[in-house]
């Protein structure tokens, strides 16, 4: 299994951010700009990545004001979770980190891992804009 993740810290409570996360619709303002064809609801969305794959996700999990994990709606090229895990750090001050973790063989792993890293490196970069 290999794991990609990266965290930040926002100035919102905790509250806030598992809000925002917690709806799928808000997740298109995380994404980069090689996603297109984006469509959601609140526990789903449906999107494709440029020169890549139509990916499908859903809410395997909500944890409140802790963990957002999302699974492959449909068959996806590799088996992967993405989760949102959130953490009170003071009452203004949450700690929001972002983790894929993906079944990738070594070929797949040697193609897709730097992708994936600067995936999670720019939603976790977005969301701190979001909340600015």
């Amino acid at each position: 299994m290999t794991t990609i993740k990266n965290t930040t810290e926002i100035n919102k409570n905790v509250a806030e951010v598992y809000k925002f996360l917690a709806d799928l619709n808000n997740h298109e303002q995380l994404m980069p700009e090689n996603i297109y064809n984006w469509s959601s609801t609140s526990d789903e969305a449906r999107f494709t990545i440029q020169n890549m794959a139509k990916l499908a996700l859903k809410v395997e999990d909500r944890i409140e004001n802790h963990i957002i994990k999302l699974v492959p709606l449909e068959k996806a090229p590799f088996e992967v979770t993405l989760r949102w895990e959130l953490q009170d750090v003071t009452a203004t001050v949450t700690k929001a980190t972002f983790i894929i973790d993906a079944e990738l063989n070594m070929m797949m792993k040697m193609i897709a891992s730097g992708p994936l890293q600067k995936l999670v490196d720019f939603q976790i970069s977005k969301l701190k804009e979001v909340f600015g």
